[in-house]
């Protein structure tokens, strides 16, 4: 029983990332994501870059859910993996790892084995957006991506919002669903840790590591794995 249980669970995440892979919601961020993926950046110019909408990457049992903003336009967009290929992924990835949650410290390609345990990344828009900015009705517009994974990730105990975006957005989903009255109660700092309701996952917000916030030192490495210190400490 729980094998068959397991198969659903992963026949509806192989369903659900090839509806993400086909996406054509968006017209600017298509039209961006290809002309990327055509042009290149000089670094990576013998890259076949991906160029589509990327999906969430993970354990499909995983009891921590990681959500981001978008693929960077020579990261996730180039290599087709969220958070893989750019600074950003570095920095967490080198965390999960170091908390037990990834096989490797690095991600540099879909191909390159990554595994996680207990843990599920994504983000609030799917396709690489310009100026790393997207629109209001882009995000609605990729919002259901992110509801059905978290409504298939049946063991989610922790939720980490990487960027008061990310964190904006999954406040949105519960206040739609009805499980909070506003996300005004709800104050965006780094390792904070916030009590939704007695059924619901802790949500954890984080600094994003964005390169303007590791460069400048408002996000370390040792304060970002402290964020998953919690996040492991939590799921015990």
């Amino acid at each position: 029983m729980r094998r068959l249980y397991e198969n659903t669970v992963l026949t509806k995440f192989e369903s659900l990332t090839r509806e993400v892979i086909a996406c054509e919601r968006c017209p600017r961020l298509r039209e961006y994501s290809r002309r990327v993926a055509e042009i290149k950046r000089r670094a990576y110019l013998d890259w076949v870059y991906w160029g589509k909408p990327v999906p969430g990457f993970g354990d499909p049992q995983a009891r921590t859910l990681v959500i981001g903003l978008a693929p960077a336009a020579h990261g996730g967009n180039r290599t087709g993996r969220v958070f893989t290929g750019d600074r950003s992924g570095d920095f967490l990835y080198r965390a999960l790892y170091e908390t037990g949650f990834a096989s490797q410290p690095a991600s540099v390609s879909r191909d390159d084995g990554m595994k996680l345990d207990a843990a599920y990344i994504s983000a609030a828009v799917r396709c690489a957006p310009p100026g790393n900015k997207p629109n209001p009705q882009e995000f609605r517009n990729c919002r259901p991506y992110l509801e059905r994974e978290i409504d298939l990730l049946k063991k989610l105990r922790v939720v980490v919002a990487l960027g008061k975006i990310a964190f904006d957005t999954y406040l949105g989903i519960l206040r739609d669903r009805g499980i909070i009255r506003s996300r005004a109660g709800f104050a965006f700092g780094h390792d904070r840790e916030h009590l939704i309701a007695p059924d619901s996952p802790v949500l954890i917000s984080s600094y994003h590591p964005s390169q303007q916030n590791t460069s400048t030192g408002k996000l370390t490495a040792e304060m970002l794995r402290a964020v998953f210190e919690r996040a492991r400490r939590l799921i015990r």
